[in-house]
This record gives C-alpha cells, sequence and structure tokens, in this order.
C-alpha cells in the first residue's frame, strides 16, 4: 500500500483489516464484482455493494441474491440522469468519437460512477470504494484517476490490477461457496443507454474476429422498423424534440436507440489503446449516438464559422483524449469544456435524416440563425450587385490626400 492508499491486490485487502470499519464496492452482479464480494465477506469489515444503474436496467432480484448470499447490503442507484446531463449531452458537443472512430462509452460512465459512489461514501462513512477492473481494461485509470480528483480521502483501488484470476477460476470458487448461476462466456461487455460494449474472448484477435448476432439488442436483426425519418430539433446546443414533440434528452437516446437501431443503424469495430501502449478490439453498437452526435455535427457547421469549427475540431480530440485518459475532473478537459460550451450556445435549429438498412442520409438542415445559401442564383445576383457598386464607388474617389508632419 502507498501514500495514495490505494488497493491493487487481494492481499491488500488484509491490510484493510482493522483499517478500515465500512467498505463500498462497486458491483453489476457480474462474475467479477461477485468474487470481489466473496472475496469481502471473509473480511471483518461493514461491505456495501453499490450498483448504478446508466440505462441498460438491473436485474434487482439478482443483485439482492447475491449482495445477501456474501452478507453484503445493496444500494441502488439510478444514475441515468446524471449521465446524461453530465456526460452524454457533453460528449454530443464535443462530437466525442475515439480517433474518429466510434462514439465513447466508458470514458463517459466511469467518472459519474465514481462521483455517486464518493457521494454514497461520504453518506454511509465508507472509509473504502473498491471496483475490479483490471490491468486489461481502461476503466482501471479511469476509475481511479476520478477517485483520486475527487479527492475521496479513504482507500481506494481494485484488487485485480495485481492480482489475476481467469473467468473459469472466478465461477469455480462461487460455484464451491454456493453461487451457481454464473456460466463461462466467451465475451464480457459494458452498457448504459448510450452505448453497449463488447469485448475479450472470441473478440481478442482483430486479425480474425466474428461478433455474433446474439450479442446486439438494438440493433438484431429480429427488430421491426416503426418510422423510416426522424427529426431532431437542438436548442442552444441541447437536443429538445424528437419529430416535432418536445422530448427530454434521455427519452430522445431511448426512442432513437429503438428507431434508428431497428435500421441496424450504429455498429462499430476497432482498437483502443491501453495505458501502457497495447491495443485491444471493442465491438459497440450506439444507434441514438450515431445520428444525435451526425446531427449535432451538421447543424454547428450549419450555424458557427468556418475557422471556430476548425479549432473546435482541435479542441473536441484534447476533450476526448483527457476523459479517456482517466482526467474526467481535471483542469484542461474542464477548460476545453468551457470552449465547447461557448460555441453550443449558438446551435440551434432542427435537422432531418431518413433512414435506410445502416445509414441515416441528411434530409433537411433548418438553422435558426444559419450561415448557408438557400438561393445560390440570387445570392449571386445580390453580391455582383453589391460588390459591382461599391467598386464603381472606390473608383470615383477622390485621391487621398497625404500629410506630412512637421518638426
Amino acid at each position: 500500500m502507498d501514500h495514495f492508499k490505494e488497493v491493487r491486490s487481494l492481499e491488500d485487502l488484509e491490510y484493510l483489516t482493522g483499517r478500515c470499519e465500512h467498505v463500498l464496492t462497486l458491483f453489476s452482479g457480474g462474475v467479477d464484482s461477485s468474487y470481489l464480494l466473496y472475496k469481502l465477506a471473509s473480511c471483518s469489515f461493514k461491505v456495501t455493494a453499490l450498483a448504478i444503474d446508466l440505462g441498460d436496467g438491473t436485474n434487482l432480484e439478482d443483485l439482492q441474491q447475491i449482495a445477501q448470499h456474501f452478507g453484503a447490503d445493496l444500494r441502488v442507484v439510478d444514475g441515468r440522469r446524471a449521465f446524461v446531463d453530465d456526460a452524454v449531452l457533453p460528449a454530443i458537443q464535443a462530437g466525442a468519437q475515439y480517433m474518429g472512430i466510434y462514439p465513447i462509452s466508458s470514458s463517459l460512465s466511469r467518472p459519474i460512477i465514481a462521483k455517486l459512489a464518493v457521494d454514497m461514501a461520504g453518506r454511509l462513512g465508507c472509509d473504502a470504494i473498491l471496483h475490479t477492473a483490471n490491468q486489461s481494461q481502461n476503466s482501471l485509470r479511469r476509475l481511479n484517476g476520478a477517485l483520486r480528483q475527487l479527492r475521496f480521502a479513504g482507500y481506494t483501488g481494485s484488487p485485480y490490477e495485481y492480482s489475476a484470476f481467469s473467468r473459469e477460476e472466478k465461477i469455480a470458487a462461487l460455484s464451491a461457496a454456493g453461487l451457481y448461476r454464473f456460466q463461462a462466456r466467451g465475451i464480457s461487455g459494458d452498457a448504459n443507454l448510450w452505448v453497449r460494449e463488447y469485448e475479450s474472448g472470441c473478440l481478442d484477435n482483430p486479425e480474425n474476429f466474428v461478433a455474433a448476432e446474439s450479442i446486439y439488442k438494438w440493433t438484431a436483426a429480429n427488430q421491426v422498423a416503426v418510422h423510416d425519418e426522424v427529426k431532431i430539433s437542438i436548442l442552444q446546443g441541447r437536443p429538445v424534440a424528437l419529430n416535432g414533440l418536445a422530448t427530454p434528452l434521455i427519452d430522445i437516446i431511448e426512442q432513437l436507440n429503438l428507431i434508428a437501431g431497428s435500421f441496424g443503424i450504429g455498429r462499430y469495430s476497432g482498437l483502443e489503446h491501453l495505458q501502457g501502449g497495447e491495443k485491444v478490439l471493442e465491438v459497440r453498437e450506439a444507434p441514438a449516438a450515431t445520428v444525435l452526435l451526425a446531427a449535432y455535427r451538421h447543424l454547428e457547421t450549419a450555424t458557427l464559422d468556418a475557422e471556430l469549427i476548425r479549432e473546435k475540431l482541435s479542441i473536441e480530440q484534447l476533450w476526448v483524449r483527457e476523459a479517456i485518459e482517466g482526467r474526467w475532473f481535471g483542469d484542461l478537459r474542464r477548460a476545453a469544456s468551457g470552449f465547447i460550451s461557448e460555441t453550443a450556445k449558438h446551435v440551434s435549429g432542427t435537422v432531418s435524416f431518413r433512414l435506410r438498412s445502416g445509414a441515416a442520409d441528411l434530409s433537411c438542415i433548418r438553422a435558426e440563425q444559419p450561415l448557408y445559401l438557400t438561393d445560390r442564383d440570387q445570392w449571386e445576383k445580390d453580391v455582383a450587385r453589391q460588390r459591382g457598386s461599391r467598386g464603381l464607388f472606390d473608383l470615383q474617389l477622390p485621391a487621398p490626400s497625404i500629410c506630412v508632419a512637421t518638426a
């Protein structure tokens, strides 16, 4: 253990004995977080398992059964609105895509999870916050970074950073402890209302992988298309209406996931770097993100000066870099957010798309304060007349006088 009070291995849990009275652990109900509850059950401190719903739903009965099995208190927090307002909306305004390839997700969710965990730990008087990210997951530096930046005074970290066990080993231990619900799967995932992402197992090797159709939810092949056109209204950088109806952003996202997803829109595959520079493959689906990011980009090109947009593009990648590197609450991302928020004040209007299999085709841009032309021929005539008249007037001006200064 170092002076940052970091937990990095299962052996560190022994160190906490006698130093902590109440541990808060992030809990999803999956193998990793359940195995940590199993290990914590043999320790002397009180354990609270915190499950945070970010929009993909939680099975409350499963969570309760697992937590109760290991003597932990369960707390479930609805973090959807905090996630949308504090992370997803800024991401839309920042055009937040990793290397321009796919919408970022866990970079947005982990700071919100960390903030809610710190708030809960403060209310309960916990002196440690634990999670279960490992060294092959970028969540490790994002959660650790957020907890440090939020200045939580107790112990933090993941015992899986230095203690590595296979999924099969964890399942076997849980079964031996009387918990038989887990089965070995060749893939792992992370989901929220913005993006569903999958990795590991059959997706380990980017040179030869197949993403099974069964992993998809919003873009599953058996979805029935309801609408083939969507209209998104944005007011000062915030999506406020869908198809002409005033709608909260959280509902816009949920509806677009179903509408655009039914056309198979929003599937991505791509590499992401780990902290040491190694690259791992991830597959994700994000129908609403695909359409909303496109709508916002089209509308800001209609309302912002071209030079401002060019500068914003570089600021966007700075914003994304700070988010993915686990510096969400740092000064640099905060400063970049200030620039982006200022530009968002001028982005108002409506963007429409026609949906077809795998694509959303732009069909209309209507800005409140547009910089675009609606009648190019008439504009040509007006400009020619104005500039021509000015030029003639300039030719008739008398020669400027020259004033010579004398000492």
